[in-house]
């Protein structure tokens, strides 16, 4: 990719979805240019520019019950790790002692993004 280069991207951290324009000025540096409704919007264009995030929601199966759990990540993690992400929390779900609760914890720390996957349903045997 050759820099300067201009992005425009769609702020998602409101209704709005406000259309940004953010400029990339190297691998690890952007400027907010315009299009952002609010303060969280800037923030928002620059870091999508650099480092995409996303928080992770799935569906796992637990041994002994038949419906899925629903799971998602505590955080957003890099965008590069969704598919490992979704990965550990299918291969831990598979052990989980039942019941399993809303809120509890499925994987601590997973993939060493420092967000934990949390249940977001109640499932028992």
């Amino acid at each position: 990719m050759s820099y300067p280069t201009r992005l425009e991207l769609t702020c998602v951290c409101c209704p709005m979805g406000c259309s940004l324009l953010v400029e990339k000025t190297s691998d690890a540096e952007a400027t907010y240019l315009s299009g952002a409704g609010c303060a969280r919007g800037k923030k928002y264009g620059v870091r999508e520019a650099i480092r995409p995030e996303r928080v992770v929601t799935t569906t796992v199966f637990v041994a002994g019950v038949a419906e899925p759990l629903s799971v998602r990540t505590s955080a957003p993690v890099p965008r590069e790790l969704m598919g490992q992400v979704v990965a550990a929390a299918k291969r831990a779900a598979e052990a989980c002692a039942l019941p399993v609760r809303t809120g509890d914890v499925v994987v601590r720390n997973v993939c060493g993004t420092g967000a934990d996957v949390i249940a977001t349903k109640d499932v028992e045997a």
